[in-house]
């Protein structure tokens, strides 16, 4: 009984030993992105990644969309949906930033675009497109107004391998009927409290 209960004391302090040790900190972003464009590779789909960041509602928005009854599998089996965390603020830095995730947004162009930013790439990491498709370049963040859904509309277009007309019009018909009251602009880094 007392070895029984002396191992059983040795394994749970080793296991809480061990969870305590683990590393908690995000992945880099270069990790994130190469299980992606492996994935990508081995399924046949091209990557959409997405930058967003804890405060961003419009971001929180876009997932909820993505992730809806009508349209996860539509996204599913067209692209590798790959979120790097980044403009987070004070403690959410080292909590929740994905290392190297600003400046991966910076070299496609997204480091002033509000968020959410999403770039659309191949297997190998090539650019097909991003969401500075709008006037003068600016991000369309949240498609929300009739321009950003058919901005948004054909950067599935080019970028998504195995999307039907059928499922494009799903996709098209739920950000309308979706749409918010007013036209969300993207979300830019929130100011330090004073």
């Amino acid at each position: 009984m007392f070895r029984k209960l002396t191992f059983t004391l040795f394994v749970s302090l080793f296991t809480i030993t061990f969870l305590l040790g683990q590393d908690t900190r995000p992945k880099t972003t270069d990790s994130i992105l190469k299980d992606s464009y492996k994935e990508a590779k081995a399924s046949d789909k091209n990557v959409f990644l997405i930058f967003h960041a804890s405060w961003c509602s419009w971001c929180k928005r876009l997932e909820k969309a993505m992730q809806s009854d009508e349209l996860k599998k539509i996204f599913e089996d067209n692209f590798i949906i790959t979120h790097l965390d980044v403009q987070e603020r004070g403690d959410k830095i080292k909590e929740l930033e994905n290392p190297g995730g600003n400046e991966v947004m910076k070299s496609f162009g997204g480091e002033k675009s509000g968020l959410p930013f999403y770039v659309l790439l191949d297997a190998a990491g090539k650019k097909l497109a991003d969401s500075n498709v709008m006037d003068k370049n600016s991000n369309i963040g949240y498609p929300g107004s009739d321009e950003e859904i058919a901005a948004f509309g054909k950067l599935l277009k080019v970028s998504a391998k195995h999307l039907s007309n059928e499922n494009y019009s799903v996709i098209i018909n739920y950000l309308k009927k979706n749409a918010p009251k007013s036209t969300p602009a993207p979300t830019a880094v929130p100011k330090e409290k004073s």
